[in-house]
């Protein structure tokens, strides 16, 4: 009778089983607990809370939906924060909100045509969305920074033209560390321009339309060099004919451009070593301008006091001082050629003095009788029993 009786809710009609024991104690009627949680819904978070009738209160027990919007039509409808039903959002409110309440509902944008990533991932809905557009909301940087765009002065994007497009610079894990893509430009960095400061080259807030002139930033590198002075020999200004981005140091001129072309050793001298006198432009370009003193100090033979040609092409090429070849048959005895070919070993094999290439002598390999040299040229003027008389009159045997 007290099972039949029950109207709140209804055991017979919702189909309540008869063992009173699986709700009540004998206690009393009162304070009946059910277990909803070996039904087909079982209740957590606020729904534990909740009083049967906020869900029962049509009087369905038995075969109750269970579906979100059968309890939840009405906030589901009233929703602004977004508009849940303008917006055609999912009735199935577990995919956003759990049973802990409705604040804190994930929406899951990586279903959407804009993925959040970064700093978007903890951005309020109302931040991107607070002018009430969310479906069709334009995924355009600007849409959302145009204001972050128009006052950044370092630099002034504004002023420069630069791309509204964030994207281009900048990660959405910060405005910090924006990597603008240079190489993209007229003027692509290389060797030290990488990783030189933006404020380096446009410190004068000058971004589009910059010269890429080499002279409009390294002015003042061009004026201040002294080893040689640019501007005192009126170098070009364009640094790309000597230097390369990797640094000052290492600058190549091509010397072959001027009257003196470098060859053989000289490509390695260092500038120092033939202009360490400061004459740059100009410069003589005979031998002993720069080679004077390995002439006064060669004793091997003793250029100096041998009247050798301070020239050295003469006898030295540009390659090495070693293998010199000295022309002894067109300015003074053949000795290459004709009957004296093969008949020396040394330069000392005719000049005795080693200190004095002036001093030679014909006897060390002719030695004649001076008796019978005398009678033989008794009828030859100027002749005398001397080397000196010998070459005055033999010297192209």
């Amino acid at each position: 009778a007290d099972y039949n009786g029950v109207t709140a809710p209804n055991h017979r009609t919702s189909g309540f089983p008869t063992d009173c024991t699986q709700c009540h104690t004998t206690t009393g009627w009162a304070g009946a607990n059910f277990n909803h949680d070996a039904t087909a819904f079982p209740l957590t978070g606020e729904h534990r809370a909740t009083a049967c009738l906020e869900c029962h209160a049509d009087g369905v027990y038995n075969g109750k939906s269970t579906l979100c919007v059968s309890c939840h039509r009405t906030a589901y409808d009233q929703s602004a924060q977004p508009p849940h039903l303008a917006l055609t959002f999912p009735t199935d409110c577990r995919q956003c909100h759990t049973t802990a309440g409705w604040p804190g509902g994930t929406y899951n944008h990586a279903t959407t045509r804009f993925p959040l990533t970064g700093a978007h991932l903890a951005t309020t809905c109302a931040q991107c969305h607070g002018d009430g557009v969310w479906r069709g909301k334009t995924m355009t940087c600007v849409s959302c920074h145009q204001a972050d765009f128009d006052r950044t002065t370092a630099p002034n994007h504004r002023t420069s033209g630069f791309p509204t497009d964030c994207t281009q610079c900048h990660a959405t894990s910060g405005w910090a560390g924006a990597n603008f893509n240079h190489d993209a430009t007229a003027f692509p960095l290389t060797g030290a321009h990488r990783a030189t400061a933006c404020t380096e080259c446009h410190g004068d807030g000058v971004y589009r339309g910059k010269s890429t002139l080499c002279v409009s930033c390294h002015r003042t590198a061009y004026d201040q060099s002294t080893q040689p002075p640019h501007l005192t020999l009126t170098f070009p200004t364009d640094c790309r004919q000597c230097h390369t981005t990797a640094g000052w140091p290492g600058g190549t001129y091509d010397h072959a451009t001027t009257r003196f072309p470098l060859t053989g050793a000289h490509r390695t001298a260092t500038c120092a070593q033939c202009h360490g006198d400061g004459v740059w432009r100009g410069k003589s370009m005979t031998c002993a301008s720069c080679h004077q003193p390995d002439y006064d100090r060669t004793t091997d033979p003793n250029h100096r006091t041998a009247g050798f040609p301070a020239s050295c092409e003469t006898c030295h090429t540009t390659t090495t001082w070693d293998g010199a070849t000295f022309d002894h048959d067109s300015r003074w005895f053949r000795i290459y050629s004709g009957k004296h070919l093969g008949k020396w070993t040394s330069c000392t094999t005719c000049h005795t003095n080693s200190g004095n290439y002036t001093v030679f002598t014909c006897l060390t390999c002719h030695e004649h009788n001076q008796t019978k040299m005398d009678d033989t040229h008794k009828e030859k003027v100027g002749y005398r029993y001397d080397s000196q008389s010998c070459y005055s009159c033999h010297r192209g045997a």
